[in-house]
């Protein structure tokens, strides 16, 4: 783990270092580090810092959300339930709640989407800037499906890319809740279903009540904007809203099967505007996550609609994850 995680440190580190590290704002350093520390440094100190050493860590309080944390680099969160509890990783399908530093790998397979199968794969990467603020990346790779013409070869293309802004509301030790601003970007071919813009303000919770038991959700606007969007594609402004319930069984050293949470994550969408007929639709996804060794995650999960119509039959998910 030390290795793997000390090679993407030193790669990161010097880039970031030569680009931010002579900034002069200051801002607050790491327990026990006996100096101030530059804008830079402490981006830097996120993203490839030792922010998991015991007692770096604090709790962050809503009311000091203005005043707290942006002059801090971020620190990942204990376990809850004083240590014996459950860790603060992320599902598939669910919204977070909790800020990480890593990347994931993203596959689905959906069966019948209404003119034959479709392929999708997506990498998500999360950078901490410092306690307050993140970024999340979704990075598009492949989209394979036949369009909205019957009987048409597939076409292979790239999802739209989306980058979210993401806001630590507050941190407890069995709790957290973040506001995230993902904007959509028309970078796919509209013939696959792509090239939208969107902007989609959400708020996450996270919450360990007991044991090994998590609850996450929240809820979500997603607004299209712009003519190509809106007029021509007929994109809907949507609520949506996420409730996902799991439980861990194995210690996080049990690889290959550590940190092993069976989860089941429910999610709601209806539209809301007056372009067309309200529908809402509502999708239930059992899924699971496994520590392999070495920081590095297994993921799955089968997404199955409960209403009609159904955006599919079903859509089998996976994912790899690499925490550094």
């Amino acid at each position: 783990m030390g290795t793997s995680r000390g090679k993407v440190r030193g790669i990161v580190g010097v880039a970031l270092g030569l680009m931010l590290g002579s900034m002069p704002v200051r801002a607050q350093s790491p327990p026990d580090s006996g100096r101030d520390m530059t804008f830079g440094e402490v981006v830097t100190d996120s993203l490839v810092g030792d922010v998991y050493a015991p007692g770096r860590w604090k709790p962050l309080s809503f009311g000091s959300f203005f005043s707290e944390g942006w002059d801090e680099p971020w620190a990942g969160g204990p376990r809850g339930q004083g240590g014996e509890g459950a860790p603060r990783q992320g599902w598939l399908n669910d919204l977070d709640g909790v800020f990480y530093r890593l990347a994931v790998a993203k596959f689905g397979y959906a069966h019948d989407v209404g003119n034959g199968d479709e392929f999708t794969s997506s990498v998500s990467v999360f950078t901490p800037f410092n306690r307050r603020f993140e970024l999340r990346w979704d990075v598009p790779l492949v989209l394979a499906n036949r369009g909205g013409v019957p009987g048409h070869d597939y076409h292979v293309t790239t999802p739209d890319l989306q980058l979210a802004p993401r806001f630590a509301l507050s941190e407890t030790e069995n709790s957290a809740q973040s506001l995230d601003v993902t904007f959509r970007m028309p970078t796919g071919d509209t013939f696959n279903g792509q090239g939208q813009a969107a902007v989609t303000p959400a708020y996450n919770f996270w919450v360990n009540p007991w044991k090994g038991f998590v609850a996450r959700g929240g809820a979500a606007f997603g607004v299209p904007f712009g003519h190509e969007s809106v007029d021509e594609q007929g994109a809907r402004t949507t609520f949506q809203g996420n409730l996902a319930l799991g439980y861990y069984f194995t210690p996080h050293d049990m690889v290959p099967i550590g940190d092993m949470v069976w989860y089941v994550s429910t999610n709601v969408s209806t539209t809301i505007d007056h372009r067309g007929p309200n529908t809402t639709s509502l999708t239930m996804t059992p899924g699971f996550r496994v520590h392999m060794g070495d920081d590095w995650y297994a993921l799955g999960g089968v997404e199955l609609p409960v209403t009609q119509p159904q955006g599919s039959d079903y859509e089998v998910l996976g994912g790899l994850m690499k925490v550094w």
